[in-house]
């Protein structure tokens, strides 16, 4: 499993595994004009929202990359499911694999948390400004172990849209050992014999959209919420521009059916709550859930609380949105695709964002 000629690699760009806590706070955000930038893969596209507010001198590191066409003929080399997969160092041309050209290193700006769905740069291990052309999409929440090391690497991106989606199916492709830096490569169609091609590839296209201004939460997001193809639960959601925090109870059911002979009295099994809460980023909130257990309705009984992972909740417009979720404790993630129940409020949410 090799590629058909040898290259060269001046160093390999990793990480090291060391769980630090670590509490990030955010800043309310200010409307801007974004770029945003389409990475094209044979799997679907992915779209990601540059962050040039957190970290201005990794955004121009990227695009200039992009922009003198270094990213040509890359492809995703590293792939580690339930972790990250990573692209940017390497390109594929003429039965050949071969380094980037690259610039010199941009300074560290580590400023927003690896939370899933963002997008950071991979650098030199104990070399916290040593990244260059090498970027990775955090696939879980990855907050405890990234920015605790290394000065933190540096988020200057958060993928926008389905694009979690064309992540993950990459994710799940075979890995193959290709050797070094190539121990984790993700494959098409490959039967581990013979020499890899262009086509065995997570090939990528990477283009700059440039003059989108991002969706910013507004009150007019205050309604009940629900995903149709799972009617009968749904999500309140209440968006403290002011504060720069939103707060979502979804009402949910167990993980299993219920019997058969069960009815859906008050305070039976099979129908739960969670909370969250979060700070507002743009279009975007990464919610701690905080689920409630041992009480009894309406009556004054001792209650345990526990954090047990985040929803990121995320709004193109007024309209429509996801929850996407990640449960540790039931080993349990996925994507929620909301709309109003009601659209109490939409005129109202069009009339703020257009402030």
């Amino acid at each position: 499993m090799i590629f058909n000629s040898p290259f060269s690699h001046p160093g390999i760009r990793s990480f090291l595994f060391v769980v630090i806590p670590a509490l990030i706070l955010v800043a309310t955000p200010v409307t801007v004009v974004a770029t945003n930038v389409l990475i094209e893969t044979p799997l679907g596209n992915i779209e990601l929202e540059l962050l040039e507010e957190d970290a201005p001198q990794t955004v121009a590191n990227f695009l200039n990359y992009i922009r003198n066409n270094r990213y040509d003929k890359a492809f995703m080399h590293r792939s580690i499911n339930g972790f990250i997969i990573q692209g940017g160092g390497y390109a594929y041309a003429d039965g050949s694999a071969f380094d980037i050209p690259s610039y010199p290193p941009v300074v560290n700006e580590f400023k927003v948390s690896n939370t899933r769905g963002t997008v950071a740069m991979a650098k030199l291990n104990d070399q916290p400004d040593s990244a260059t052309s090498e970027w990775f999409i955090n696939l879980a929440d990855n907050s405890s172990n990234l920015d605790a090391q290394n000065q933190g690497f540096t988020v200057f991106a958060r993928v926008v849209g389905d694009g979690m989606l064309v992540a993950d199916a990459i994710s799940e492709l075979s890995t193959v050992d290709a050797g070094s830096p190539f121990s984790n490569l993700p494959v098409i169609d490959f039967s581990g014999n013979g020499a890899l091609t262009e086509e065995n590839l997570v090939m990528t296209v990477v283009t700059e959209i440039s003059g989108v201004a991002p969706f910013v939460m507004n009150a007019g997001l205050n309604d009940a919420w629900f995903n149709p193809v799972t009617d009968g639960q749904g999500f309140f959601i209440t968006v403290f521009p002011d504060l720069g925090v939103v707060t979502l109870a979804w009402f949910t059911y167990d993980t299993e059916l219920p019997s058969e002979d069960a009815e859906a009295n008050l305070g039976d099994p099979g129908h739960r709550w969670l909370t969250a809460l979060g700070t507002i980023d743009g279009n975007t909130s990464v919610m701690t859930i905080t689920q409630a257990s041992g009480g009894l309705f309406d009556t004054a009984t001792e209650i345990d609380r526990i954090s047990d992972g985040t929803i990121t909740l995320t709004f193109e417009d007024c309209n429509s949105g996801t929850a996407e979720y990640d449960i540790p404790s039931i080993d349990r993630q996925g994507v929620v695709p909301i709309e109003r129940i009601a659209n109490d409020n939409i005129a109202v949410c069009d009339e703020l964002t257009g402030e």
